[in-house]
């Protein structure tokens, strides 16, 4: 049911939420993006959750970002779960599956190792009872357990602005209870828990563990992956934030050294670097950190890409002003609009503004747009070569080639060099070519023609004229 909120058939958000169980027991699942961009998503994923469900394609097989899940669940000492979808594929190869998976130190019980695993088809909805039982059955081996009599913690899940709400963020309670009017630090951000829902948009009064909550009543956005603490009054809360604000902003700002300095003066003075600027808008924290984690990949020695402002919420007129400050700027809103005013100050500063629905669009457009900035590779393309067999003279005009065409065609408009004993004379256009008396644009293997050089008269018998373009080849990152 998640994927149907999803653009382009991909899970881009990172979400919570519970499932009951025909057993009346809960499972919260906590979602991360497969795709490459979200790799950050997972290892948060990894860190926030008591067993790693890891889903590879029956049809497919296991990918980059499954080898990178597998590692993250590693790391984190979580118990991974396989789960192999798509059974219901006519290309569907299971055992195949579980190959691969060896290789990564991933074996089922039957060929004696230690990890579940449940082949299903999520759109035929076959064997989801299963997994949910192997869930159960995990979760009763780890013997998991938490105490709800407490003061609530957990990890933020995602951030974003809501318009008529301000600053929401979803919660993952790991451990207590959480209630309307707990004061809370989460990251750089506090506040009082104004109102809370469920996972289906429900208004509640109270959650504990691994009950995922969107909270109201902040101050600030905390970022995906943020502890978040209940605290006992709103002052040491403030205090708690504070420092840790300032403390993210020494780390974005870097001190500048003696290497920094070099870098920035060499980069001033290279006049071939050319620059793209980036302002990035995004509905969520994570999805916005995403799309920042894959265009930092698109690295080029001619071309500097500079994310000249980031943030959450619709694109608005701040963010268009600060586009006009900048040469090469482009405004890149993922699932959120300008509002009326900055659309009006966008077309009258001739400001692009892009938008994008799925991740993956968005980070193609930003490496076609780098790669139509660099300067491209030129070819130079032969048309065809001319024997100098006699020279003739006039007094208006000077030194003409009586010429016979040896390779290929001889064009007018294209650039001509004079090779005398496989050295090169002459470089530049011509002035005349004929046939008998009359001009001509080009002239084929052969025939003989009349050729007068640009501004050049040292031509001798047995001199060969060259014909010949420069091709321009578009470069890609």
């Amino acid at each position: 049911n998640i994927v149907s909120k999803e653009h382009g058939g991909i899970t881009q958000h990172i979400g919570a939420y519970r499932i009951k169980t025909k057993s009346n027991k809960f499972i919260t699942f906590f979602d991360t993006p497969g795709h490459e961009a979200f790799s950050s998503m997972r290892a948060r994923g990894a860190k926030v959750t008591d067993i790693v469900i890891l889903v590879v394609a029956a049809d497919d097989g296991v990918k980059e970002q499954t080898v990178e899940a597998i590692n993250h669940a590693k790391v984190a000492k979580v118990p991974i779960i396989v789960c192999i979808n798509k059974i219901d594929s006519n290309n569907a190869d299971p055992q195949k599956i579980k190959n691969q998976l060896m290789e990564h130190e991933i074996l089922s019980e039957d060929m004696g190792g230690e990890n579940l695993f449940v082949e299903i088809s999520a759109k035929e909805k076959k064997n989801l009872d299963k997994l949910e039982e192997i869930i159960l059955l995990q979760s009763e081996i780890l013997d998991l357990k938490a105490n709800p009599n407490r003061k609530a913690n957990g990890t933020i899940v995602e951030s974003k602005i809501e318009q008529g709400k301000g600053s929401t963020a979803t919660v993952l309670i790991q451990g207590g209870t959480l209630r309307v009017g707990d004061v809370f630090v989460a990251g750089p951000a506090y506040g009082k828990v104004r109102a809370m829902s469920d996972d289906k948009g429900l208004k509640i009064v109270e959650a504990g563990p691994s009950i995922p909550v969107e909270i109201i009543g902040l101050t600030g956005i905390p970022f995906a992956g943020d502890e978040f603490i209940v605290i006992n009054n709103e002052i040491k809360a403030k205090e708690i934030a504070d420092f840790r604000l300032r403390s993210v902003k020494m780390k974005q700002t870097k001190p500048l050294t003696k290497e920094s300095l070099e870098k920035i003066l060499d980069e001033k003075s290279n006049k071939n670097i050319r620059e793209l600027s980036l302002i990035l808008k995004s509905d969520v924290q994570g999805s916005l950190e995403a799309i920042i984690n894959g265009v930092e990949k698109f690295k080029n020695d001619e071309i500097k890409l500079k994310i000249i402002h980031k943030g959450i919420g619709a694109i608005n007129e701040s963010d268009i002003a600060l586009g006009t400050a900048s040469e090469n700027t482009i405004v890149v809103g993922f699932n959120v609009k300008p509002n009326n005013l900055a659309k009006d100050l966008a077309k009258r500063d001739k400001i692009d503004i892009k938008f994008f629905t799925v991740i993956y669009e968005l980070l193609d457009y930003i490496k076609d747009t780098m790669s139509g900035l660099l300067v491209p590779d030129k070819k130079e393309v032969v048309n065809g070569k001319a024997k100098i067999k006699e020279i003739f003279k006039m007094s208006k005009i000077g030194k003409i080639a009586g010429c016979e065409v040896i390779e290929g065609k001889i064009k007018k408009n294209a650039n001509i060099r004079l090779l005398r004993d496989d050295q090169i004379i002459y470089e530049g256009k011509l002035n005349s070519l004929k046939k008998v008396k009359e001009e001509i644009a080009e002239v084929k293997k052969g025939n003989d023609c009349g050729i007068v050089l640009d501004n050049f008269q040292d031509i001798k018998q047995n001199d060969i004229i060259e014909s010949y373009i420069i091709e321009e080849q578009k470069r890609s990152l």
